[in-house]
């Protein structure tokens, strides 16, 4: 499958770009950026030309690989759905409920495939310790934290200006539902509070009752960088691996997952755009109610 680039960051050259040009079913055909000198450098670096214009690379592709800010994906992801391109996106799908919806409604109109890379999600102990939990039932509440520190000289996220601008809410949240999501089911309320040092802490109700508290931050001091999540419940305490697989490694998990729906024709992948689009309403949610300061109902 022919594969166009967008992006030309650091996690699109060292996970997109390495896991597409490894995967023996992929061919990358180009890239984009918005900066033309990045996009020549990077298309360079993998022997590929650059594209200085969006369609000309959807129309080059059968899929598109997008590594962007959430808000130029979601534009990106409407323009190649509308041209019969699959989407192999990144997390979260967008910055607003209506710019998810946008993604959802093209990709279904169109039929085409859609993958979202949460990473743990394509970790193999990850996802079978989720696939796992799940399947035993019984979780009254669950625990995570995500204390990132890419802020620190050297971090090659430390001048992202989304990142910046909606903080660890928008980068790292979605990684925490994408692992609660699956065990406790759809979340129907949320409340908010801000910490010191970026810190935003949510708690989270269920559909089916359970609740869950969620401590997200960018910008921790490197000794207290952690990463934990643990569930509670009728089987007892379980807490989620770490990981063992690198993320261009995971990525091209992915890419398997997503050229499966399109061999099988399959629109029903776990991580689809709806999966995308349901982690953009609680993020959504959670930012109106660090605002204002109450319980936010969380639309279905």
């Amino acid at each position: 499958m022919r594969f166009g680039l967008f992006g030309t960051g650091h996690w699109a050259a060292e996970t997109h770009a390495a896991a597409l040009e490894a995967h023996p079913r992929a061919d990358l055909v180009g890239v984009w950026g918005r900066n033309p000198d990045k996009a020549a450098a990077l298309a360079t670096r993998y022997g590929v030309p650059p594209f200085e214009d969006v369609d000309a690379l959807i129309e080059a592709c059968d899929a598109v690989a997008v590594a962007l800010p959430p808000d130029v994906q979601a534009d990106i992801a409407v323009r190649a759905a509308t041209a019969g391109r699959h989407l192999l996106l990144d997390k979260p799908l967008a910055l607003s409920v209506a710019d998810a919806d946008r993604v959802v409604e093209s990709a279904v109109r169109s039929g085409v495939a859609s993958v979202v890379f949460f990473t743990g999600r394509y970790q193999p102990d990850v996802a079978g310790f989720i696939a796992a939990t799940a399947a035993a039932g019984g979780w009254h509440t669950a625990h995570v934290i995500r204390f990132a520190s890419i802020f620190q000289p050297g971090s090659p996220y430390a001048q992202s200006p989304w990142r910046r601008t909606h903080g660890a809410l928008w980068d790292v949240g979605p990684h925490a539902l994408a692992v609660l999501l699956p065990v406790l089911g759809r979340v129907v309320r949320v409340s908010a509070a801000d910490g010191p040092g970026g810190l935003v802490h949510l708690l989270l109700s269920h559909a089916d009752g359970a609740t869950s508290t969620v401590s997200l931050t960018l910008d921790a001091p490197p000794r207290s960088v952690a990463a934990e999540f643990v569930f509670y419940g009728e089987s007892g305490i379980e807490r989620l691996p770490d990981g063992d697989a690198s993320s261009a490694a995971a990525f091209e998990v992915a890419i398997d997952q997503l050229l499966a729906e399109v061999d099988t024709g399959t629109r029903d992948h776990r991580c689809d755009v709806r999966f995308g689009r349901e982690v953009v309403t609680v993020l959504a949610a959670a930012e109106i109610a660090r605002a204002q300061g109450t319980v936010i109902d969380v639309p279905a």
